[in-house]
């Protein structure tokens, strides 16, 4: 990226916000990931005004990020006391236009806890509060590793043709999180497709049929439909739970019951499950892709894991530092707020760049490189604060069983032609990167 002059100690150079706030920035890793890197080292804090996007302070710098996320008094996720005020996931002028039409003036189109505020976020995450933790998660391993040897399984049955970034690393968090969830595996497909639906709404490949993919407003109208496809299938998996009760998660969910002893509306249990049906396995995937890259960057890092399964744990902790698969969130300022000499205002609306945070210098030595070794290593690829992914547990254990029983049968990482990015400023990224696995 050319190095560009900032005329202003506000107003962020438009080359570097364009290349960050629109999704099609987010389709070069090289670029993107100098924008970042200029933007901490000239101008950590500045806003961004791109053209069709409300104006919105990029925090880049990994302690303003903690700063933001441990006061959510100040910074609020869905707007605070005026409820659907924000729209944590950012999206252009005219999709939340559209979604404020659709939600009656709101910009809430979920009941799940990204757009929740205290202390309506703590009652809907302790419903599964515990089922999260890794105590719990225990319980869970020895399924999750059958899982696991089954995928590798297919994986080694597939020959070399087989699309080990698409077809596996993709699948294997899916599977999982269905089965831990409850959903039928002959339904994992349709979960699967409107997974991509709902990621892939600013990506040409992954837009639905019925979305004028021209309409400024496309992106809003995908998302909402793909939300309304996702909720048809829960309503009859919620109705079916309070019927007929299981040891899973979707009973646990469905028969959540608030203060008064009622049960929760259905839709914060669509919200819920929606949550858990994307994030809850995309994340994972985008990570297991990106280890799968570094591989094959620095095979003397497979070498090594592969001579000491022990180093695993530090092996994921790295891979979810370098591929923070969480882009970003936004926060609505409830105050007039002043950081790094920044006057932010009541109403100002920030964009948290956690991938950004993730590669300061002032906390990581040598960000950019992928390091196994990294002591310590406080990432924030899962959030910081109440907002912090409830699910981080459980996507550690994932990647951890799965290297477990991959590796031993790895010998080499190729990437095998040029990286497809997905064209999204929220979350993955990784998915179609081409990659030809060699086995023992």
């Amino acid at each position: 990226m050319t190095t560009v002059e900032s005329n202003s100690t506000t107003t962020i150079p438009d080359e570097v916000a364009r290349q960050i706030v629109l999704p099609e920035g987010h389709s070069d890793d090289v670029r993107l990931f100098e924008a970042y890197r200029w933007l901490r080292e000239n101008q950590p804090l500045g806003q961004a005004r791109v053209e069709g996007y409300d104006p919105i302070w990029l925090v880049t710098k990994y302690a303003d990020l903690m700063e933001v996320e441990r006061q959510p008094q100040i910074f609020s996720a869905g707007g605070g006391e005026n409820k659907g005020a924000n729209n944590p996931i950012l999206a252009n002028q005219a999709g939340d236009e559209f979604t404020k039409q659709l939600v009656g003036g709101s910009l809430r189109i979920l009941d799940a806890l990204p757009y929740l505020d205290q202390p309506e976020h703590s009652a809907v995450k302790d419903v599964a509060f515990d089922w999260f933790r890794p105590a719990n998660l225990k319980k869970w391993e020895d399924r999750i590793r059958e899982t696991a040897k089954a995928s590798i399984d297919r994986l080694l049955a597939g020959g070399p043709d087989l699309d080990a970034v698409h077809e596996f690393a993709v699948f294997f968090p899916l599977h999982v999180i269905m089965s831990l969830f409850g959903v039928p595996e002959e339904d994992e497909p349709r979960m699967m497709a409107l997974t991509q639906d709902f990621f892939g709404v600013a990506d040409p490949d992954a837009q639905r049929d019925d979305i004028e993919a021209l309409s400024p407003d496309a992106a809003a109208q995908q998302w909402a439909a793909t939300i309304a496809d996702f909720y048809a299938y829960f309503d009859v998996l919620v109705e079916n739970r309070r019927a007929e009760p299981r040891d899973d998660l979707a009973t646990l969910i469905a028969v959540a019951k608030d203060e008064n002893g009622e049960y929760f509306p259905k839709t914060f249990a669509y919200g819920w499950f929606v949550a858990i049906a994307t994030a809850g396995h995309d994340t994972t995937a985008s990570t297991l892709a990106g280890c799968l890259q570094q591989f094959a960057a620095h095979p003397e890092v497979l070498d090594r894991v592969k001579g000491d399964l022990d180093l695993i744990p530090d092996l994921v902790n790295e891979s979810l530092r370098i591929v923070s698969p969480v882009k970003h969130f936004t926060r609505l300022a409830l105050q007039d707020y002043e950081m790094r000499g920044q006057q932010i205002k009541a109403g100002d609306r920030l964009m948290l760049l956690f991938q950004s945070g993730n590669r300061d210098a002032e906390v990581f030595d040598d960000p950019d490189a992928f390091n196994i070794d990294r002591r310590p290593n406080k990432h924030i690829a899962f959030g910081y604060g109440p907002h912090m992914c409830i699910g981080q547990h459980l996507a550690k254990l994932e990647l951890k069983v799965m290297l477990q029983e991959l590796l031993p049968h790895l010998e080499r990482v190729e990437v095998s032609g040029a990286p497809k990015m997905i064209q999204t400023n929220f979350v993955g990224g990784l998915r179609r990167l081409p990659v030809h696995l060699t086995f023992s």
